[in-house]
């Protein structure tokens, strides 16, 4: 039986969170936020593109024919598995609409693709009730569980779009790690040992984009 370490184990593990502090996995990731035009949310769209050593053992899971490729039914298979599997993480996306969160349902697909040594995986979510952009939104992608470190290059990686977000401002949020530890110092050993399945340190240090309508 060929193995699926990388998807169903390195990924999606429920390993203790001293074990998780430092990543394992690095996405370097693109997000737009989709505005329906009565200004409630339309679509969540996500591509992520995976690092060099973790593509390379998809590919080794993954490519039966060892073409050193992954044709399009392989390709399938990728997506389908994180579809799956990733639905108890939230596909890592933490959504709040003036501090309550709001669920995101399952996407219809994943689209997976393997380009220049990297597993790049494309997806768009939809939140489980309508939801309108009001208030305060806040919008992260990031993994509770530190496994895997979720990088937005530029601010321009987190865009919106929709003509009834042209009422609305928006920023990008950047903490700084350094600053998160010095002022959270007290509570930090506490976060990490009280709850196994992530902390709410991933949150103070997590890129976010806040729209306010």
């Amino acid at each position: 039986m060929r193995r699926k370490t990388p998807l169903l184990i390195a990924m999606l593990s429920f390993l203790p969170v001293p074990a998780l502090a430092h990543p394992h996995i690095f996405i370097d990731a693109k997000f737009e936020v989709v505005a329906a035009p009565d200004g409630s949310i339309s679509e969540l769209r996500n591509v992520w593109s995976f690092d060099e050593v973790f593509s390379s053992s998809v590919l080794m899971d993954y490519d039966k024919a060892g073409s050193q490729a992954l044709n399009a039914s392989e390709l399938k298979a990728v997506g389908k598995t994180v579809r799956d599997s990733l639905a108890q993480y939230g596909y890592y996306t933490n959504v709040t609409s003036n501090g309550k969160a709001v669920p995101m349902a399952k996407p219809d697909a994943i689209q997976a693709d393997y380009k220049n040594g990297s597993l790049i995986l494309t997806f768009s979510l939809k939140p489980e009730q309508k939801t309108f952009l009001k208030g305060t939104t806040t919008f992260g992608i990031y993994d509770k569980t530190l496994y895997t470190a979720v990088d937005f290059a530029t601010d321009s990686d987190m865009t919106s779009s929709g003509t009834a977000l042209g009422r609305c401002k928006r920023k990008v949020i950047r903490p700084n790690p350094k600053e998160v530890m010095a002022e959270n110092q007290a509570a930090l050993t506490s976060m990490f040992f009280s709850d196994p399945k992530g902390t709410d340190y991933s949150l103070l240090v997590a890129t976010r984009l806040e729209v306010q309508c």
